[in-house]
């Protein structure tokens, strides 16, 4: 037992068995690596097929957001235009209603005055002059 080819072969057979049970313990891990592989291979060729279309309706959905952003802000300044004519419109309305104000509040003034100047000589009516005293302005003052 002291033949050292006797040991050297021993050792080769121990070397080549674990080497042995090293491959068939690795197989199922190298066939998951491989599945793993071709898995990638797919998503890449997916990538490569649906990335460029999905890049260019990124593009396009954010030119149409700015044209809509564009369009937004040139409907908010229509309306902030439209906002000033109409805030004009009311500023003029109520200039007229404050002239027809002060118009009415005159016409019933002037009505009023004129009603108790009616009534006040309807209540204390002066005689009338006899139409000699109408042609001689200076007998009208003596009268007075």
């Amino acid at each position: 037992m002291i033949d050292p080819m006797f040991w050297l072969g021993l050792s080769l057979l121990l070397v080549a068995v674990s080497l042995t049970a090293v491959l068939i313990a690795a197989l199922p891990a190298l066939q998951a690596l491989g599945r793993a592989a071709r898995s990638l291979e797919k998503l890449a060729d997916t990538l490569s097929r649906e990335f460029p279309p999905t890049l260019e309706a990124i593009r396009l959905t954010g030119m149409e957001i700015s044209d809509l952003t564009d369009e937004v802000a040139e409907g908010v300044q229509s309306a902030n235009q439209v906002v000033k004519q109409v805030d004009r419109g009311i500023g003029g309305a109520k200039q007229q209603a404050e002239q027809l104000r002060i118009g009415t509040g005159s016409v019933w003034t002037g009505i009023r005055v004129a009603w108790k100047t009616w009534t006040r000589k309807r209540d204390s009516d002066p005689p009338s002059l006899p139409s000699e005293h109408l042609k001689d302005p200076k007998r009208i003052g003596d009268r007075e």
